[in-house]
């Protein structure tokens, strides 16, 4: 058993998160400096030469329940025969100057994190869920990726521009999906905002076109359930699973479009870029034994589009097992990273099936899209590249490493609450699937509940995607140990 953390469930986690931060190089609190920046900051909305007023636009934004630091709005236009999407994404660098102590900080953590009692901001949240967010009712300063839609759901041309930018309704991920799906309510915004409704519908019938699209060339689509552990004062209350949904593929699809508009607009004025790539999957010949034990045949070298045609064969066919077969391929295709990139020169993300893309769309939580932001920004302004591709490399690798070591926090912190819940169910057991295993170990989640922990024995022969019945045999919160023996 590792050391005991004392105090509540709530206490513990917290307690476990900063020390995770800490032990994974992050800076947990923000300097007084950069809070004195936020405090001094007020954001300048004045209409101004070269910058467009777009506030008259019927923007809104959809995102989780509980965020604050809202990155983008979006609106459809449908004007003299064309279909244009436009992505208004906040303006953070006109008040996170580079080399100010906000940005300082921001650059050492390279971006927020997430745990499930405590959020560890990238900004100061002066900035983040105020200054710099594009919050309901305010008049912003952003950067807004416009793109005309062909018929077939492709981007046939984009264009990046400064403007004034108004979100006229804030509305949610659940809500806005159930109401769609007949689920639910309509959002109170659209009885209070003339046109939204169609609005929204205009916006789901263009997502649809680029979802079909996308889909064609081979962008691959996964359940990709998460585990939310919810916590109040009184500890650990439940183990919820976030699902993907209606809303979440909508604005999924324009900010794929906005981020590759980024680059390609990078590219038309020689600039470099900071790309994400994710590279063909190293470990392809597991993924082909997966398909065949699950009735499916795939090539024997690296094929997006055969891919995802199984992965869409299974979900229709097997619903219930999907969810697994979704994580167990993830795992496989390996991680996605940041590389700098001259100008017009290749890159690939094997599992969007796209050759141009970046990271853009959300400035106040990723440094890497605050650097693109200062990219285009100069590019606009008819200027040089504000970072010599040598430090661009320098600086993309270090926002992957930070990624990497903010995917270890939020997972151990996941882990922990996980513990605490399951704290009281030693001995049962339960169906999983293995999602890891090397010299390391061997991992598996739960099946029905997205719990992952160790195989601490029983691990013989066994490799990512093989099912396997297990028991709960120890957890040490503090340590996101959750252990497990295979039953044979």
């Amino acid at each position: 058993m590792g050391a005991q953390v004392n105090g509540s469930q709530k206490q513990q986690l917290v307690t476990i998160a900063r020390n995770a931060m800490r032990t994974n190089g992050f800076e947990p609190d923000i300097p007084a400096a950069a809070l004195a920046q936020a405090n001094a900051a007020r954001p300048d909305a004045a209409p101004e030469s070269g910058i467009r007023d777009l506030r008259g636009l019927p923007w809104s934004s959809i995102d989780n329940d509980d965020s604050r630091d809202l990155d983008q709005i979006e609106v459809c236009v449908n004007e003299n025969g064309a279909t244009r999407v436009l992505v208004g994404i906040a303006d953070v660098d006109a008040l996170v100057p580079s080399g100010s102590p906000a940005d300082d900080h921001a650059r050492a953590n390279t971006t927020s994190v997430y745990t499930p009692a405590v959020i560890f901001p990238m900004l100061p949240l002066q900035f983040s869920t105020d200054r710099t967010s594009l919050n309901e009712n305010q008049d912003r300063r952003a950067l807004v990726a416009d793109m005309t839609i062909g018929a077939d759901g492709t981007v046939t041309s984009s264009d990046i521009y400064r403007a004034l930018v108004r979100n006229h309704a804030q509305l949610t991920y659940n809500a806005v999906a159930a109401w769609l799906e007949g689920a639910g309510p309509a959002p109170a915004a659209l009885a209070r905002v003339p046109g939204l409704d169609a609005q929204l519908r205009l916006q789901v019938q263009i997502a649809d076109k680029m979802q079909n699209e996308r889909e064609s060339q081979g962008a691959l689509e996964f359940d990709r359930s998460e585990l939310r552990p919810v916590v109040d004062d009184s500890g650990v209350t439940d183990l919820q699973t976030e699902k993907p949904n209606r809303a979440k593929l909508l604005i999924e699809n324009f900010m794929i479009a906005g981020n590759g508009s980024a680059v390609r607009f990078l590219n038309a004025n020689g600039f470099p870029s900071v790309r994400r790539v994710v590279k063909s999957p190293e470990r392809w010949s597991r993924i082909v034994d997966l398909a065949e034990q699950h009735g499916g045949k795939l090539p024997p070298d690296p094929d997006a589009a055969a891919l995802q045609q199984f992965l869409k064969d299974q979900s229709a066919k097997a619903p219930a097992t999907f969810p697994d077969l979704s994580l167990a391929i993830i795992k496989l295709l390996g991680r996605g990273e940041y590389v700098a990139v001259a100008a017009n020169q290749p890159s690939a993300h094997f599992a969007l099936a796209v050759h141009e893309y970046s990271h853009s769309t959300a400035p106040n939580r990723r440094y890497a899209d605050i650097l693109v932001q200062r990219l285009v920004k100069a590019a606009i302004a008819g200027g040089r590249p504000p970072y010599p591709l040598e430090q661009l490399s320098q600086l993309a690798q270090h926002c992957t490493d930070r990624e990497d070591a903010a995917n270890k926090v939020e997972r151990l912190a996941r882990k922990a609450a996980a513990a605490l819940w399951l704290g009281d169910r030693m001995g049962q057991q339960f169906d999983a699937i293995v999602t890891g295993a090397g010299p390391k170990g061997t991992w598996v989640r739960l099946t029905g509940m997205p719990v992952e922990g160790r195989l601490d024995r029983g691990a013989q022969g066994l490799d990512v995607g093989d099912r396997v019945r297990v028991q709960l045999i120890n957890t040490d919160p503090p340590r996101g140990f959750i252990d497990f023996a295979r039953i044979s």
